[in-house]
C-alpha cells in the first residue's frame, strides 16, 4: 500500500472497530491486569468460551496481589476447563514476580513485560499496545489471516520468512498513537468478519484494500498447512468406591496436565481384555483388590496432539492397603466433594456420569 492508502486503511479500520467492537469486560478500563489475564486465557481459546472463566477469575482474584497470594489449587481450579495448565501456573509465577520486583504494579516497559514468566512476543505486544497504547505489533491467528489476505500472501504462514514478513507488516501498519484500537481492530476483523471459511467480504470495512479479494483467492489464503494426524489413545479409568468415597490421585507437576487430579487409570491397546487389565493394574500400582462392576461411560476428548477415548469403570473396593507415594498424593474423596478438585476436562465429564450412576444405585 502507498502511504495514502495505508493512512486510509488505518482510519477505516479504527473507525470500524469503534463502531462494531464487541463489548468485552477487559475493554472497559483497559486495566493492565485485566488485559493480561484476558490475553493468557484467549490463547488458543475463543472469546465466548473465555468470558465466564474471566468473570469467575476476576470475582475471585481481583488484583495481581491476590493471584500471587492464592494457593496453586485455587488458581488451577478457577482455570479448570480452559486447558493448557502451564499458562495459569506461569501467570501466577509472573504475578509473584510483579509483586516482588515491581511493587504489585504491572510494568509498562516492553522488555520487562517480555521477561515475565509465560509471556512471549505476542502477549507482550498485546499488553503493551492494548493496556498502555504503545506502538507494538501483535500477530495471532486472526491477524495472520487478515494480513495474508490483504497482501495476498500465499506462502506457508508458519515458515520463518513469512513469520518475519507478517510481523514487519503488522508493525509498519500501526498508526502512531492508535495501537490500542488498530491492533484490536485487526484481531476483531479476523474474529468477526474475515473468517477462516466463508468470510463476510461484503461487510469488510477494508475490502477495497484486500488484494486476495480482488484476485479472487480469498478461499486459498492463507495457505493451508497439512496437519499432523492426531495420535489415538484408549484409557481405562477405575472409579473405585469405598465407604461413599472414591480414590483419586494428583498428577506430578511437569507432566502433561500436571497438578490436576485424576482417577486411577491405565493406557491400553484395543487387543487387551479391558476389565481384567484394569483389575490387575489397580492391584499392582495402588495395592488394592477391586471388583470391576461395569462400564458406566465412554468419553471421547481431543487434545492438541492426541485424541483419547476414556472408558470409565465403576469398581468396588474389596481388600488391601492403599500404596502411598511422597511424589503422588492419593486421597479417598466423598462423591459430593469431587467438584472441589481440579480434573482434566474429560474426567469432569466422567464425574458427571458417575454422579448419575450413583443416583441410580442409591434409588435401587
Amino acid at each position: 500500500m502507498s502511504p495514502q492508502e495505508t493512512s486510509d486503511f488505518q482510519t477505516r479500520l479504527v473507525e470500524w472497530f469503534h463502531q462494531h467492537q464487541r463489548p468485552l469486560p477487559w475493554r472497559i478500563h483497559y486495566d493492565p491486569y485485566e488485559v493480561w489475564v484476558s490475553e493468557i486465557m484467549l490463547q488458543q481459546t475463543q472469546v465466548t468460551t473465555v468470558l465466564p472463566y474471566y468473570q469467575r477469575w476476576m470475582e475471585a482474584l481481583p488484583t495481581i496481589h491476590s493471584v500471587a497470594q492464592a494457593d496453586e489449587d485455587t488458581v488451577v481450579k478457577l482455570w479448570e476447563g480452559l486447558g493448557y495448565y502451564s499458562r495459569v501456573r506461569n501467570l501466577q509465577k509472573a504475578a509473584r514476580v510483579i509483586c516482588d520486583d515491581h511493587g504489585s504494579v504491572f510494568p509498562q516497559d516492553f522488555e520487562t513485560i517480555l521477561a515475565l514468566p509465560g509471556i512471549g512476543r505476542y502477549t507482550a505486544g498485546a499488553v503493551a499496545s492494548i493496556a498502555f497504547n504503545q506502538d507494538r505489533p501483535v500477530v495471532d491467528g486472526n491477524v495472520i489471516r487478515v494480513v495474508c489476505r490483504l497482501e495476498d500472501l500465499r506462502d506457508d504462514p508458519k515458515s520463518a520468512a513469512m513469520t518475519k514478513r507478517l510481523w514487519e507488516l503488522a508493525a509498519d501498519w500501526i498508526p502512531s498513537g492508535e495501537a490500542r484500537y488498530f491492533n484490536q481492530g485487526m484481531m476483531e476483523l479476523g474474529a468477526t468478519v474475515c473468517h477462516v471459511q466463508q468470510p463476510s467480504c461484503l461487510l469488510c470495512p477494508v475490502q477495497s484494500f484486500c488484494k486476495s479479494y480482488h484476485a479472487g483467492s480469498v478461499d486459498q489464503v492463507p495457505a493451508k498447512v497439512k496437519r499432523v494426524k492426531s495420535k489415538l489413545r484408549t484409557t481405562l479409568m477405575a472409579l473405585i468406591h469405598k465407604d461413599g468415597s472414591f480414590l483419586i490421585q494428583k498428577r506430578p507437576v511437569g507432566q502433561l496436565m500436571g497438578g490436576l487430579w485424576e482417577f486411577p487409570n491405565l493406557h491400553v491397546t484395543s487387543e487387551q481384555k479391558l476389565e481384567k487389565s484394569l483389575q490387575s493394574e489397580v492391584l499392582k500400582q495402588w495395592g488394592i483388590q477391586v471388583e470391576v462392576k461395569e462400564r458406566i461411560a465412554t468419553i471421547k476428548h481431543g487434545y492438541t496432539s492426541y485424541k483419547v477415548t476414556l472408558h470409565g469403570y465403576y469398581c468396588v473396593f474389596q481388600s488391601g492397603n492403599l500404596k502411598l507415594s511422597q511424589d503422588i498424593p492419593r486421597e479417598w474423596v466423598p462423591l459430593k466433594d469431587l467438584g472441589q478438585y481440579s480434573f482434566p476436562a474429560a474426567q469432569v465429564k466422567l464425574i458427571q456420569k458417575l454422579q448419575k450412576h450413583m443416583e441410580i444405585l442409591c434409588a435401587c
